[in-house]
């Protein structure tokens, strides 16, 4: 069993949401709690051992992605909204739950056709039903597309963009769904995989070439490959952290495996046991993940 290496020491409160840019080649990635947006390049610092640049948002931050007219899009507390990391500067454009103060924005991807699909949560995370998937779209409209989820997490569709697979993670399922990539619409919801016990709660993933589900295992310990046609185990990967939230494919070739922590909670001797909790993590894997899709908006 593989065992993935400490990359970055960051000690994230809540790290989060990584993804691969490839344009500038460079991985964006999130410390929630602590509004922090950080950009990781993997071929900077002084030792070749990378170099990070974090951003201040100024209120939590759920998930960024790349778009397509230049900067990023990121779902922060407060609903969707544009960042242009040069000028650090925040707008946003839509909160579709100005009605709910109590829920923020987590996870989230955009689909094939570059719309952007993020979720809510409840903030106190007691209510597991408080949460709604919504899906942006390239002239700014926003549509609930699931409701009464307790905690969104990791999305993602397959190469042939008829399935999208999708985590509520106290339901310790990733689900399958129908998806129209004309339209955006889903339908047919069934679980895909039910994670085997030990394995923790499902939380961030990513998608390869194979159309097989890297899924991040928080109070798992590691990341674990699976087979969503089967729902079987195909690999995984060892983590020096116990609070493991996400993972994207990255790199020259697409298969470097970066991987999020956290550290949320944790004292004593809970901490002592993971110092590095809340640090970047990487592996390499032998199947190349796909480019991540820009916001067409």
């Amino acid at each position: 069993m593989a065992t993935a290496k400490l990359l970055l020491d960051a000690q994230a409160t809540l790290g989060e949401g990584p993804i691969w840019d490839t344009r500038e080649e460079v991985l964006w990635w999130i410390d929630i709690n602590e509004f922090r947006l950080h950009r990781f390049d993997p071929r900077g610092g002084p030792d070749g051992c990378g170099s990070n640049i974090t951003y201040d948002l100024g209120q939590r931050i759920g998930t960024v992605v790349p778009r397509g007219s230049g900067g990023l899009m990121v779902a922060v507390e407060n609903g969707f909204a544009a960042y242009d990391p040069i000028m650090q500067r925040l707008d946003l454009v839509v909160d579709p739950e100005v009605h709910l103060p109590g829920n923020r924005f987590n996870d989230g991807k955009c689909d094939p056709a570059g719309r952007f699909w993020a979720g809510t949560l409840q903030l106190v995370e007691q209510d597991m039903t408080a949460g709604t998937l919504y899906c942006l779209d390239a002239e700014g409209r926003v549509e609930p597309r699931v409701t009464n989820v307790g905690i969104s997490n990791g999305i993602v569709w397959t190469s042939d963009k008829k399935t999208m697979y999708f985590i509520d993670s106290p339901t310790r399922r990733v689900d399958a769904f129908d998806y129209n990539n004309a339209t955006g619409e889903i339908g047919n919801r069934r679980t895909a995989i039910h994670l085997p016990e030990g394995y923790g709660y499902p939380d961030g993933m990513t998608i390869d070439a194979e159309d097989k589900l890297w899924v991040a295992l928080w109070a798992g310990w590691g990341v674990a490959r699976f087979d969503p046609d089967s729902g079987e185990v195909l690999e995984k990967i060892d983590v020096a952290a116990s609070q493991v939230t996400a993972c994207a494919l990255g790199g020259p070739d697409l298969t470097d495996l970066f991987i999020t922590t956290a550290r949320r909670d944790l004292t004593g001797s809970l901490l002592d046991d993971q110092p590095h909790a809340g640090g970047l993590f990487h592996a390499t894997v032998s199947v190349p993940g796909v480019p991540s899709v820009a916001y067409a908006g």
